[in-house]
């Protein structure tokens, strides 16, 4: 993983998101599930993209099944926006990268 992605488990979610000084983007995904690898290398890129101004991490729901319970991910992938440690947007689907990046910008200057 970069730098700027974070392996995020059940155990550091909720203190990395809520003690992130910058926005945070979790992709909640799984190593079986197609449309998860293919925005993978997507979601990496934006973490280079954005580095300093958006924190981006990763939650296997496999292996992590508290959190994705806690936000109700029924399908993925699935990715969470929060900013100042509250949920503020949602995409559940393999998206273009302009709409991820339409939609960072909309939380980065919300």
């Amino acid at each position: 993983m970069g730098d700027n992605l974070l392996e995020l488990n059940d155990s550091n979610f909720a203190s990395t998101v809520k003690n992130s000084e910058i926005p945070v983007m979790v992709d909640f995904w799984a190593p079986w599930c197609g449309p998860c690898r293919l925005i993978a290398p997507i979601v990496e890129e934006l973490a280079g993209d954005y580095q300093g101004k958006l924190q981006v991490g990763k939650v296997n729901i496999d292996e992590n099944p508290g959190v994705a319970s806690q936000y109700n991910i029924r399908a993925i992938p699935t990715l969470l926006f929060f900013k100042d440690g509250e949920m503020v947007d949602i995409i559940r689907a393999a998206v273009p990268k302009k709409q991820l990046q339409e939609k960072i910008e909309k939380v980065l200057n919300a």
